[in-house]
């Protein structure tokens, strides 16, 4: 099964992306997410790419190494050169991998953009941000600590967790807000967290601020890390929170896979 996000046509700035560099990447994605070796017609099928395009790239990647052509039975699978890429990611920790996001979304959306770490003891940790110079936005000082129910991104942890009403009242009630939500209010946007994979806070966890968050969750599900934009009530249009909610999902769901991909060895974090 493809398991390969779509990529867009146009990246914000509208340059347009290159045709034949959007279809490698998907093959080679379709191929890295299949479960044994595939022929040409089983890889145009799971990426909608036509047949002939398929094989005219396959037979380059095939001469690159980043493919394996097996003669016996006229299939292919990834090849040496895709492992001599990730040979340099080895030793790399989860935050480096995900920080190039962080910098590309504070540079589009000009907002401070924060990375949390799920912790077992049922907290987030602040262990990554990234902002524009030209920014106006609130401080949020590295190893800050928070309830992981609390907030945008514990609306999202609620959600991944998906936990009994009863037990998610015991644990809300320990919560501490500057403007708390009602339960009622904060049960359904666990709800809508959980359907549109993203959550908003507004003024809530801290008067004055807003923060949109998505969630990263690891091969069983589990939350890993959150990702959220945080700015100054009044700062950015409505708008702009559900076209960066959007993002955040898909970044999360990109991240979700790349790092705890399916049969994996989990990586250090």
């Amino acid at each position: 099964m493809d398991t390969a996000l779509p990529l867009p046509e146009r990246d914000p700035g509208g340059q347009r992306d290159v045709g034949a560099v959007i279809h490698a990447i998907r093959i080679l994605q379709h191929l890295a997410g299949a479960t044994g070796p595939l022929g040409v017609a089983a890889v145009a099928r799971g990426t909608g790419i036509s047949p002939s395009t398929c094989f005219n790239i396959l037979r380059t990647l095939t001469r690159a190494r980043f493919v394996a052509f097996r003669d016996s039975d006229k299939t292919y699978t990834l090849g040496l050169a895709v492992a001599e890429l990730a040979a340099g990611l080895i030793g790399v920790s989860h935050a480096e991998l995900i920080r190039p996001e962080l910098e590309r979304l504070a540079l589009n959306y000009d907002m401070l953009i924060v990375l949390w770490r799920v912790t077992e003891d049922g907290h987030i940790v602040l262990i990554d941000r990234a902002h524009t110079h030209t920014a106006v936005r609130v401080e949020m000082r590295l190893g800050l600590r928070l309830p992981m129910l609390v907030g945008a991104v514990g609306r999202c942890v609620a959600a991944a967790l998906d936990l009994p009403a009863d037990e998610l009242r015991r644990r809300f009630a320990t919560l501490r807000w500057q403007s708390p939500p009602s339960f009622e209010a904060y049960l359904a946007d666990v709800a809508t967290a959980r359907r549109q994979g993203w959550s908003i806070d507004q003024n809530n966890l801290y008067r004055g601020l807003i923060t949109v968050a998505a969630m990263v969750r690891d091969r069983n599900g589990q939350p890993r890390f959150g990702i959220s934009g945080i700015t100054i009530s009044g700062q950015h249009p409505p708008e702009t929170f559900a076209r960066l909610g959007e993002e955040l999902r898909e970044v999360a769901a990109f991240t979700g896979k790349a790092l705890f991909p399916l049969g994996g060895i989990p990586d250090q974090e």
